[in-house]
């Protein structure tokens, strides 16, 4: 069964351990800088909080995603701040599957009125993905990242 579970004192361990390709690490940041980064929040046009996920397939941890909120921003309310799956899970609708449970999530809430997510310019697997879930990219690029919206009202 898959599913999204929050990261906790039991399993951030395994899900730290979790790596993508080497060619795709300047892509994403480690889980560990990610969950750490929950803990504090992020400053970004106002202050985010943070929100960290393991992906799993049963029992396995197959990938993380992270998301933020800050509902006083005036463009978008919600960001997908990160998503990977291990290398040894790729291709098998794992990041498809987190996107679609994180966008029910904010699709639920009445506050959120746009998502966005960024991503860099050359990932084109990720700009696929983002693209069939309906995210647009604006045309800006914040901190060498290309970033996307989504309209949810």
């Amino acid at each position: 069964m898959l599913e999204i579970r929050p990261v906790t004192k039991e399993n951030w361990h395994a899900l730290i351990d979790l790596k993508v390709r080497e060619d795709q690490k300047k892509f994403v940041a480690s889980n560990l800088y990610s969950i750490a980064q929950s803990k504090v929040g992020d400053e970004y046009q106002g202050h985010w909080d943070l929100f960290p996920f393991g992906i799993y397939d049963g029992d396995e941890p197959v990938g993380f995603l992270m998301y933020a909120f800050n509902f006083e921003h005036p463009r978008e309310q919600a960001y997908v701040q990160r998503l990977m799956v291990d290398e040894k899970f790729q291709g098998k609708g794992y990041g498809k599957f987190a996107m679609q449970k994180a966008l029910e999530i904010f699709r639920a809430d009445e506050r959120i009125k746009n998502v966005a997510i960024s991503y860099e310019p050359e990932n084109d697997v990720a700009r696929k993905l983002y693209t069939s879930l309906g995210f647009v990219e604006t045309g800006e690029i914040v901190e060498d990242e290309v970033v996307a919206l989504l309209k949810l009202r």
